[in-house]
């Protein structure tokens, strides 16, 4: 039987105790124990010398006071008493614990953080944090972030997984993913990183089976030889996509005052994370556009020539220029493409490329032009636009394309732009699969991404 890897217990405890759980509303010691037995973890024990009974759930004094045994310890006291919490995580046999606590090298208290990793080296205890949200596993039902669920929804399991070193900048991209419907294996918020950092995390997630897509967020690292080497194996694995805060003189210097990082020059940064193979986000806008494509991506890009099928001329002409300035090209149709499609299309349809239905297009031109360019061996990649707001385009539209994706072995994608029908046709379109984009520069980023990580690793 395969040794279990040091952070998985982070992932799937059987219980956790909450050091700080409180009965007063609205703190978070009461709002993390009120999440994870919402959220259905099972065995959640707080821990308070004040209290007999939090949420009808009996309180312990201390950890060593618990007659069962816990996995790991989520704290949430005053930094100024962390250290001694963990000596008696240490005392009581539990090695990994959440350090929401703030108050650490982050405003300046280096003494403090030097205390709290002797203790933790002392004790052999594994720490995510401090200054942190912890994590999120929804398979589990693990959830230590204390954002009330109302005003945050928790992801369905999938297969994103991401780290993020600011919990605000995580908690914001998790809630947005969420709304637009991104499923998660894995949210980690990992704050200062006294003794597991985002290298520890990247090495975990790329053997973790559940995880198809790493996303990370981060201003600064702790060590840039441990990070490369571990994004390196990483990304030959499947895909790592970055987003770095603090690339100007002004977020370095937030940056150092937020997780106590340095940030470094972004131009190294770049070349660096590239060098590795990782997939790097310029902006937030961007890092949902790949994170569409790579978490949907069932075929990865085996060249670069991509076939543009439109309902509206204006529409492929954009799409065409996206295409072309994102270092892709214009795939040119077979003979035999042309002479199949003059029969199935009218007249005045274009059979090149951009391939226009023209305005009045319907489900059977659509179905012609995809499933003759998929079978076209000088074409690599489809990207279907549809415009709905012409009357053509019904909701019967998904189902069909759904089921050509479902054959297809060459990626596809869709550009659907418009308004609250558009949206909706949007979001059954992903539910089958084909990642959807409302502009044709979001669109041609990603597939130009998934195209160049794909070369890196030869798939």
């Amino acid at each position: 039987m395969p040794k279990q890897h040091p952070l998985e217990l982070f992932f799937s405890p059987n219980a956790i105790a909450v050091i700080g759980a409180s009965r007063e509303e609205h703190k978070i010691g009461h709002v993390l124990v009120d999440n994870l037995r919402r959220e259905g973890f099972p065995n959640v024990i707080p821990v308070n010398p004040a209290a007999e009974q939090i949420q009808d759930l009996k309180c312990y004094p201390n950890v060593q006071a618990i007659p069962e045994k816990v996995d790991i310890a989520i704290i949430c006291i005053p930094g100024q008493f962390v250290p001694k919490a963990i000596a008696d995580c240490g005392k009581a046999g539990i090695h990994h614990v959440i350090i929401i606590s703030a108050g650490f090298k982050e405003v300046g208290n280096i003494k403090l953080e030097k205390q709290l990793e002797a203790a933790l080296k002392k004790w052999k205890v594994r720490a995510i944090g401090p200054n942190c949200l912890g994590v999120l596993a929804p398979k589990t039902h693990v959830d230590t972030w204390f954002h009330p669920l109302e005003r945050m929804r928790r992801p369905e399991p999938g297969g994103i997984s991401f780290a993020a070193q600011s919990g605000a900048v995580g908690s914001a991209i998790l809630d947005l993913a969420v709304k637009e419907g991104h499923r998660f294996a894995k949210v980690i918020s990992y704050g200062n990183a006294v003794n597991t950092d985002e290298s520890d995390l990247i090495e975990y997630l790329a053997q973790d089976p559940e995880t198809k897509v790493i996303c990370l967020y981060i201003e600064g690292l702790q060590n840039g030889k441990k990070f490369l080497a571990a994004a390196k194996k990483a990304a030959a694995k499947k895909p790592v996509l970055v987003l770095k805060g603090g690339k100007t003189a002004a977020g370095a210097k937030a940056a150092v005052s937020h997780t106590g990082t340095l940030a470094g020059e972004w131009p190294i940064y770049k070349g660096a994370f590239k060098q590795a193979g990782l997939v790097v986000a310029e902006n937030l806008e961007e890092f949902f556009d790949h994170l569409k494509m790579f978490e949907l991506m069932r075929i990865a890009p085996k060249g670069h020539r991509v076939q543009i099928i439109t309902n509206g001329g204006g529409f492929g002409i954009l799409t065409a220029d996206a295409i072309v300035t994102s270092g892709l090209s214009l795939a040119q149709p077979s003979a035999a493409t042309k002479a199949k499609l003059k029969k199935a299309l009218p007249p005045a349809a274009s059979i090149s490329n951009p391939m226009d239905l023209l305005g009045d297009a319907n489900n059977e031109r659509y179905r012609a032009a995809i499933e003759a360019s998929l079978a076209d061996k000088n074409i690599d990649i489809v990207i279907t636009i549809i415009l709905p707001q012409v009357p053509l385009i019904g909701e019967d539209i998904v189902d069909m394309m759904g089921a050509i994706y479902a054959k297809a072995k060459k990626p596809m994608a869709v550009i659907i732009t418009g308004g609250a029908f558009t949206e909706k046709l949007e979001r059954k379109l992903e539910e089958k699969g084909i990642p959807c984009f409302v502009y044709p520069e979001g669109a041609a980023r990603a597939i130009a991404a998934a195209h160049a990580w794909a070369c890196k690793k030869g798939h």
